[in-house]
């Protein structure tokens, strides 16, 4: 590895002295709106890396516009999936891509903001953590909505951590960042939303060394394009005791 890479916990503002590769993984499914201009903020982040987007079976505008990101960033790796097979499965593929040492889930519409990866990464960065949880429930700046998705998101992490023995405070969160070597032990199966318990019940046997930090969350309205539904709260129920008990 060119030990001249160096990594920078504050946008545009460096701190040299780690040689690390920072993968981003972007799941995408119809995202025209907001994937360029996600893209953008997560490359504005001043540190050695590569951003891996998942087109996973978009049917709007999406593809076009990755088209046009690729001819502005060389360090973009684009992979199209023919038809749409949820969150899980495309994670699954863009994990099967990275060649850096730390691995970070990026949401593709607005909702998480890149510059807490500035909050992320220092963890595992200086040797406390093996996995970061990002959370939205730990005082930081957050868009006012919903309640009950609030209260879902909340009943579903008391349940995992009850189950795990962990004490998370966002396990539904979407900003997770893990050592590469993770993925060399655990085994991911699930397709869609069902992801994020997945992930939490494999890695809580690992008893890897895990932090939370707090985020900020710009939460969309479903007129602004929000996917997630109560019925995938009824299947992260189901995932939290299959993925602990069953598989």
């Amino acid at each position: 590895m060119d030990n001249k890479k160096t990594i920078f916990f504050e946008v545009n503002k460096p701190v040299k002295g780690f040689s690390v590769k920072l993968s981003v993984v972007i799941p995408v499914y119809n995202e025209e709106k907001t994937i360029q201009e996600i893209v953008r903020r997560v490359q504005e982040v001043a540190i050695e890396k590569e951003v891996i987007i998942v087109n996973d079976g978009s049917d709007d505008g999406t593809s076009q516009a990755l088209i046009d990101l690729a001819d502005n960033y060389d360090n973009l790796v684009l992979v199209h999936q023919t038809r749409n097979q949820g969150k899980g499965a495309a994670l699954r593929e863009g994990f099967a891509h990275v060649t850096g040492e730390i691995i970070l889930i990026q949401d593709a519409d607005l909702e998480y903001d890149p510059r807490d990866y500035s909050q992320l990464l220092p963890p595992i960065l200086d040797g406390r953590a093996d996995i970061v949880y990002g959370s939205r429930f730990l005082g930081g700046p957050h868009r006012v909505l919903f309640f009950w998705h609030s209260v879902g998101n909340k009943f579903l992490t008391l349940l995992s951590n009850m189950l795990n023995n962990l004490n998370l405070t966002d396990m539904e969160v979407g900003y997770k960042v893990f050592r590469r070597q993770i993925l060399d032990q655990i085994h991911l199966k699930s397709n869609r939303f069902g992801f994020e318990p997945e992930f939490t019940a494999k890695i809580a046997r690992l008893r890897p060394r895990i932090y939370e930090v707090p985020i900020s969350y710009s939460g969309r309205s479903y007129e602004e394009g929000k996917k997630i539904t109560w019925k995938d709260g009824v299947v992260a129920l189901f995932c939290i005791a299959w993925f602990r008990f069953f598989d």
